[in-house]
């Protein structure tokens, strides 16, 4: 099994993860943004040319790129881990 994803027994399609998330680094590419939000990367794009995705799009040259940040946030989710616990 990929550490980035797990398969849904009922879809098969990947669900990404936090931990996954994070893992991609500082940003990532729109049709990943696509598969994290469940949606085919033609959709994907055509939001992001539209600037309608649910998390702002950078613009470097011709490319799209997107914040993992802006991706947690949009999840709910804070873009810094937790803490370990602490050891006793």
């Amino acid at each position: 099994m990929d550490s980035k994803k797990a398969s849904t027994p009922a879809k098969d399609s990947p669900v990404w993860t936090v931990e996954g998330i994070r893992a991609l680094g500082a940003v990532t590419d729109v049709a990943t943004v696509g598969e994290i939000f469940g949606m085919s990367r033609s959709s994907a794009y055509e939001l992001a040319r539209r600037d309608r995705l649910p998390v702002p799009v950078l613009r470097v040259g011709s490319r799209y790129r997107v914040s993992v940040a802006a991706i947690l946030a949009a999840l709910g989710v804070p873009s810094d881990p937790p803490p370990p616990p602490p050891t006793t």
